[in-house]
């Protein structure tokens, strides 16, 4: 893959004297109180996964609508949008049921480097726009990040879809610092997704949403204008540490808190990752990555009420 010369890889927290959040000294049980009275006024969005204990996306898992129609009831009550990432194996069915259930929709298509399997996720994902079941749109997740694509197989995709559905936002998601290494990205964009994760980046519980906001003023200054809308961000309930950042189930409500709090203050639109506790996770991430759900595997809601 082409790289442009001065390529940012992500922000140090080291440069930054953080403001510590004030939430580090609450106890369990108001933490609990608190997230849970900022999920029952709804939050603006959730990244969105129906797979079930022993399903895998990875081994092509077919999910039935059926199942999409009872996760997505247990999530409703909640959210204002949901974020989906695939349009093929039976995810293509996630739009309609979302719309059906006065949920709207950030509907994305997995694009990597099987380029056959990318043509059925481009046709199914103009198809479900084309229906009227797409309120945005996103082309590909992290795909310059895996490198997965050269830049120029990237823009064919989301210009193709921008013809064909030229009254739907489109856009692409990939870490925040990858607007800075591809200008050219933003441009092609109608709106800009950005994933932010101070915890992928080891930071500790008590400076990461002050370091998440420097995630995000990044990709606004790189943004050309153009609308910010943090993609992903979360935090685990369990796992092991990973640098200064710590899984735990008062960490995972601290960062919550704190994180919808500032972005209902300064009305950005975000979509919280993840809905469930997905064990296939485990495998690429570590324990932790089976972890990072508002409600267990079974669809449980984890941080009482």
């Amino acid at each position: 893959m082409s790289k442009p010369k001065n390529q940012m890889r992500f922000l140090n927290v080291n440069r930054y004297i953080l403001k510590k959040q004030s939430l580090i000294s609450e106890n369990t049980q108001d933490l609990e109180e608190k997230m849970y009275g900022i999920l029952k006024n709804k939050i603006s969005g959730l990244s969105f996964s129906p797979y079930l204990e022993g399903q895998d996306p990875n081994d092509k898992t077919i999910i039935s609508e059926k199942q999409i129609a009872d996760r997505l009831e247990i999530i409703r009550p909640y959210t204002h949008w949901i974020r989906t990432f695939s349009t093929t194996h039976g995810n293509d069915q996630v739009p309609r049921i979302a719309h059906e259930k006065g949920l709207k929709t950030l509907v994305g298509a997995w694009i990597g480097d099987d380029l056959e399997h990318n043509e059925v996720e481009i046709a199914n994902l103009i198809n479900i726009a084309k229906n009227g079941h797409a309120d945005m749109i996103a082309i590909g997740n992290e795909v310059l990040l895996r490198e997965d694509l050269e830049v120029e197989q990237l823009l064919e995709y989301i210009n193709r879809v921008k013809e064909a559905v030229p009254n739907i936002p489109v856009g692409y998601v990939d870490a925040y610092y990858m607007y800075f290494n591809f200008p050219e990205i933003v441009d092609a964009c109608d709106v800009i997704f950005a994933n932010c994760y101070p915890f992928w980046e080891y930071c500790s519980l008590d400076i990461s949403v002050e370091y998440m906001k420097k995630m995000y003023e990044l990709a606004k200054e790189y943004a050309k204008g153009k609308q910010v809308i943090i993609s992903e961000t979360g935090w685990p309930s369990k796992g092991e540490p990973y640098g200064g950042a710590i899984p735990s189930y008062d960490n995972a409500m601290r960062y919550f808190i704190s994180t919808f709090e500032w972005a209902q203050s300064e009305n950005i639109l975000l979509f919280y990752f993840s809905s469930f506790d997905e064990a296939w996770k485990m495998n690429p991430e570590g324990e932790y990555g089976g972890y990072w759900g508002l409600f267990d595997k079974d669809g449980k809601y984890k941080f009482k009420k």
